[in-house]
């Protein structure tokens, strides 16, 4: 099969690699039809390559069909229409009850002292193969894959593999009050999806702050207040208070993580460190790694005090100063973590209607066949061609 595969820094390449086969009773094998390039994979893409192999299939967003199922599926047939979640989890251990899946005691990657595994996410989370190629192996096939409807076209549900739920526990964990008001830091796939989210749950103030003028645009169109951060710079704080007689908003989502924009020493450290050897690189991000931390400070200072703060950006290091006296003083909550995928499907599925409230159907900006994923994952690092979401059709 053909599968979209990492061989370095900046370096992504579509191979011929051997079909996945069935290995346990349970497993399922699922013929991709839309997979998504997630604001993730650019981690993988930049900063994460000593956790990565050469080879490594990428991709955690796929949707499809079943091609074939082990002896002990009861759950699912053969033509069935499916969405994979990007955790691997199992649905029936004790943090999955508890609605954790993305702590999944089955998958957890004990070795590395990490959560379940993921598709196509490194050796950090069980260099499981993704979801960026024809074919996927799916375990657990009566309780992790998402059975949808025939008929709405992939759009109206490929975004249940990450985007939508991720989004909507930001919001959840943000903790907005009836008639609030929230500020959406990063307005990518999972920052935008938020904002339309919060503002569907009836939020009363919704502001997106990028500095993408396309993000910024489409936005608007959505009904945020957004604030390009080229113009207020280190004073949108002041601006955000504006808005909110003085306080800030009620909460904040941080939707940017490790590779926010104007933390240039902390770039050349990420930069660095991608240039060692494996092992001494792992050793050097898993002791002492820093992350470009603008974007989680700026939430800290806007976010009212009492308010909370939302993390859904990937952050990955070891050693992040944070201003506690700070966070303490405005006795600020803070809430983060991997999207535990199954917990929020019953909440979602009824909005994927003819309606369309949040917005799916048109969501994607750029849909591609596999073999461009290399030049997508470029244009998406550069912002270029107002790509916010990518669908790529094996």
């Amino acid at each position: 099969m053909r599968a979209l595969t990492w061989h370095g820094k900046r370096d992504v390449r579509v191979d011929t690699v051997p079909d996945p086969v069935i290995k346990e009773p349970t497993d399922i094998v699922v013929r991709t039809t839309s997979t998504g390039i997630c604001g993730s994979d650019l981690h993988l893409y930049e900063v994460l390559g000593p956790y990565l192999d050469p080879g490594d299939i990428l991709g955690h967003e796929p949707m499809g069909i079943v091609e074939e199922i082990g002896p002990g599926v009861t759950e699912l047939a053969v033509g069935d229409r499916v969405v994979v979640p990007f955790n691997v989890s199992c649905g029936t251990c004790y943090m999955c009850g508890l609605g954790l899946h993305s702590q999944c005691e089955t998958t957890q990657v004990k070795e590395r002292g990490t959560g379940a595994s993921l598709f196509g996410y490194t050796k950090l989370y069980g260099q499981v193969p993704g979801g960026q190629a024809e074919y996927l192996r799916v375990p657990f096939g009566n309780t992790l894959p998402i059975k949808v409807p025939e008929g709405p076209p992939d759009d109206r549900y490929v975004y249940l593999s990450d985007v939508l739920p991720t989004a909507w526990q930001a919001v959840d964990y943000a903790n907005i009050p009836p008639g609030g008001t929230v500020t959406v830091l990063g307005l990518g796939p999972i920052g935008a999806m938020a904002a339309r989210i919060a503002l569907h749950q009836g939020a009363s103030l919704v502001v997106g702050v990028d500095l993408v003028p396309d993000r910024l645009s489409r936005a608007s169109r959505d009904g945020v207040k957004a604030l390009d951060l080229r113009r207020h710079g280190k004073d949108i704080g002041d601006a955000i208070r504006e808005l909110t007689q003085g306080r800030g908003t009620d909460a904040v989502i941080d939707a940017v993580g490790m590779e926010a924009h104007g933390a240039p020493v902390a770039k050349a450290a990420q930069w660095g460190v991608g240039l060692l050897p494996d092992a001494l690189a792992e050793k050097l991000m898993e002791r002492v790694g820093v992350d470009r931390l603008n974007a989680l400070y700026a939430a800290i200072d806007i976010v009212r005090r009492g308010g909370t703060v939302s993390l859904s950006g990937v952050y990955g290091g070891a050693a992040d100063p944070m201003p506690l006296l700070t966070m303490f003083d405005k006795q600020i909550q803070l809430r983060m973590g991997q999207a535990n995928v199954w917990r929020w499907v019953d909440d979602i599925l009824p909005l994927l209607t003819d309606d369309d409230p949040l917005g799916v159907d048109d969501f994607a900006t750029h849909r591609l066949p596999l073999e461009e994923g290399p030049e997508a994952y470029r244009t998406f690092q550069a912002k270029e061609d107002g790509m916010i979401k990518t669908l790529l059709q094996p």
